[in-house]
């Protein structure tokens, strides 16, 4: 072997400029993946200081929702409230969850600020469906809690509730006694308990309230936010000088200039584009040989509901996959609900919203309240803008089963002759995908006996 060959071939020489370029790029994209759930969270509460509400106040939905609720994958086929906390200031914060009274029911949990579920009320919760006094605590808190309130320790200052009024009918009827109910929610500061003051609730239904996530330097601006308002949790302390080297830093102001900035919008381009890539190649089937999945990896569904104790494991890569086109997550998925998504057709094929297809979901879907198909806008994961609607369910006015007692839900830009009853409008032009919901979940669904088919191109 001739001395040439082991010759290392000669180094590119950078210059501490190009050096530092290259680490605030590299950098830009992991601080993207990472920080994904908590910005996705204050986008949240950006939407709801536009819409006229605040921390420590309840935003609500009066009506089922329409596209102008531009959230990450929501449910039009429910009653939506959203307390928001904020305790740095407040202190310990009061969420009063009435009993379920045979008509009506609670369900959901109450997050952090980076999503992790800190636990699940109504049926599915604590309280079982007999309500309760849930104490959210900060994370300095230090004093006793109360007797008669169920402790929940916050990691974060901020944080929010995300709670569902089941609804048994879409009638006004059933809307309004929905509404009521979840009108009876008190929230309010522990150090007002002795006498709590009424509670603010903000209407936002004829709101656009939008939060999809951009990926541009508003990303970074709201990651910023978070750092200056919330405390560093010890798992994420490697983050620091990561953040740091591309001007996020507690307690200093993030001005990036206009060099840096551009460094920042092309690292969140290319974070944009790995994890397209990843939802592209999908999750393993929920059952073999169906296009549908639950949208996560599974690693991220089993670390997420114990906030990543794992010692060995933290899969903040598929997180943040997760949280670029979902928000909330649950203390015990499949207790109170559970989720199948498809962005594929029965033949392998991305769903294209100029074309038409059709979904027959099977008789006697093992749901103790109801199930659910709804479309969102593939580039945004939100639902498809100035649509009539985008969702059909088992509880849709006027929908039609079958002879067999099965149901058919048919997507495209227009609706088959005689069938609009049954019928999810897309837009031509632009790729879509599926959310199916099973609210209360039964035992056939996840012994895989009851199967929901793939979509199939009509």
């Amino acid at each position: 072997m001739s001395s040439a060959s082991l010759t290392s071939p000669p180094q590119t020489k950078r210059s501490p400029e190009e050096l530092a370029a290259r680490a605030i790029a590299r950098r830009a994209v992991e601080a993207v993946g990472w920080g994904m759930p908590a910005v996705n969270f204050d986008l949240m509460l950006q939407a709801v200081l536009r819409a006229g509400g605040k921390p420590n106040q309840i935003v609500y939905w009066s009506r089922p929702i329409s596209w102008k609720n531009q959230t990450l994958t929501p449910n039009p086929d429910t009653i939506y409230i959203m307390p928001f906390y904020d305790t740095k200031a407040a202190g310990p914060m009061v969420l009063e969850i009435p009993a379920a009274d045979g008509e009506t029911s609670l369900v959901g949990s109450v997050d952090d600020a980076w999503q992790t579920a800190i636990e699940d009320i109504g049926p599915a919760g604590v309280d079982q469906g007999k309500g309760g006094k849930y104490l959210i605590l900060p994370p300095d808190h230090t004093g006793p809690v109360p007797a008669g309130f169920i402790p929940l320790a916050s990691e974060t200052y901020c944080g929010f509730a995300l709670i569902r009024s089941s609804l048994k009918s879409m009638t006004d009827e059933g809307i309004g006694r929905a509404v009521a109910y979840a009108k009876r929610i008190q929230f309010y500061p522990l150090s007002q308990a002795a006498n709590p003051p009424a509670t603010p609730f903000v209407d936002a239904i004829d709101e656009v309230f939008d939060s999809t996530i951009p990926y541009d330097i508003r990303f970074f601006e709201s990651l910023d936010h978070v750092v200056q308002r919330e405390p560093w949790l010890t798992r994420d302390k490697a983050m620091i000088d990561v953040l740091r080297t591309i001007g996020i830093e507690k307690g200093k102001p993030f001005q990036p200039d206009a060099k840096t900035r551009e460094i920042l919008e092309n690292g969140i381009r290319e974070a944009q584009a790995e994890m397209d890539s990843i939802y592209e190649q999908w999750f393993p089937p929920f059952a073999e040989g169906a296009r549908w999945a639950l949208p996560t990896l599974p690693e991220v569904a089993e670390e997420l509901p114990t906030g990543f104790v794992h010692p060995d494991r933290y899969p903040i890569d598929g997180r943040g996959r997760l949280y670029s086109y979902v928000y909330f997550s649950a203390k015990h998925l499949g207790a109170g609900q559970f989720y199948l998504m498809t962005i594929h057709d029965q033949s392998g094929q991305p769903l294209d919203g100029g074309s038409a297809y059709r979904l027959t979901v099977p008789a006697n879907a093992p749901v103790r309240l109801y199930w659910s198909a709804t479309v969102y806008d593939r580039a945004t994961h939100a639902l498809i803008r100035d649509t009539r609607w985008s969702s059909r369910s088992s509880l849709s006015t006027g929908i039609a089963k079958n002879a067999d007692g099965s149901t058919t839900v048919y997507f495209g830009p227009e609706a088959p002759t005689g069938k609009e009853a049954n019928w999810v409008p897309t837009k031509a032009g632009a790729g879509f995908e599926v959310l199916f919901r099973l609210y209360g979940p039964e035992k056939p669904f996840f012994d895989k006996v009851w199967k929901l088919p793939d979509i199939e191109k009509a």
